[in-house]
């Protein structure tokens, strides 16, 4: 287990939130820190990745509105990212999926000219100190023009560059303040770290997350998209409602697995032991492992 808790730690330097901290030296640099891959979408909109959370930008008439921005570290190369696509750098507004720091690093940079939105559990955490107990990080209070100054508690609208964005909380999933964007002209959705794809996916139970809650937000939101919904996840490849469907069925399947184990009155640590079934193997080959999957859904049982 102890192995598996440190590969985990190394590939997902997660939150070292830090904008602000020493704690930054703590990342593997990587030569593609300072490059964002760019993938235009439609017409407006943009799909930027590197090491942090997945990144959507739309460009128009009303200039710029970003979707989680990544690590604190890679905020210049974000920058120049955005300046390809317009080069004006007219950042309206930057949208927090969550509070994590692989997707709000670069608020400190961006909040300085940018209006920043998120669900009112995120501010809440950007103000203060947070800890993520399975990486043992600490995420320090982000300054002032850092933290969300337009806040909601379950829905709101962004009528923008032509499309009407509905953002929305869904609680209880990857932590307490999760939201996700749906463009209703471009048919897209942003799932923030609602979608971890094809993956097992890190809930923060210590914030807030649980997984059983995770899995019928999931399902909620397989049924208000259709065939043609280009989808999003906070990590990993575009893909669709088929991958989005995928995922849902690795969920459920391997919350009912451990489920029965646990009711049959095994410990975490025999069914970590004993194991899921081998169809669900492809999935432990992101930074989640297997035996870190059971954890989590146990505990949330």
């Amino acid at each position: 287990m102890k192995n598996n808790i440190l590969t985990t730690i190394s590939y997902f330097v997660l939150f070292t939130i830090s904008s602000h901290a020493s704690s930054e030296t703590h990342h593997n640099p990587i030569a593609e820190n300072n490059i964002f891959k760019s993938k235009k979408i439609t017409d407006s909109l943009y799909f930027l990745s590197n090491k942090g959370g997945n990144i959507i930008v739309s460009n128009g008439n009303d200039g710029l509105l970003v979707i989680d921005n990544g690590y604190a570290d890679t905020s210049t190369a974000l920058s120049s990212a955005l300046k390809q696509i317009n080069d004006n750098d007219n950042i309206k507004y930057v949208i927090n999926t969550h509070w994590h720091g692989d997707h709000t690093g670069a608020n400190d940079l961006l909040g300085k000219t940018a209006t920043i939105i998120a669900h009112d559990n995120v501010r809440k955490r950007l103000s203060s100190r947070q800890e993520i107990p399975l990486f043992k990080m600490i995420s320090e209070p982000y300054p002032d023009h850092a933290l969300p100054s337009l806040t909601y508690p379950q829905s709101m609208y962004i009528h923008f560059n032509n499309d009407i964005l509905t953002l929305e909380h869904y609680p209880r999933g990857h932590t307490d303040g999760d939201t996700v964007v749906y463009f209703s002209k471009a048919n897209l959705i942003h799932m923030g770290d609602q979608m971890f794809y094809p993956m097992f996916p890190f809930i923060d139970i210590d914030n807030g997350g649980n997984a059983i809650a995770y899995l019928e937000n999931i399902k909620t939101i397989n049924n208000s998209i259709n065939e043609k919904t280009i989808v999003i996840p906070g990590h990993g490849p575009i893909t669709n409602k088929s991958g989005l469907i995928r995922f849902m069925d690795m969920l459920e399947g391997t919350i009912n697995e451990v489920k029965a184990l646990k009711n049959d009155g095994l410990t975490l640590s025999v069914i970590q032991e004993k194991g899921l079934s081998k169809q669900w193997d492809d999935w432990s080959k992101g930074f989640i492992s297997e035996k870190v999957w059971i954890d989590i859904i146990y505990k949330s049982l």
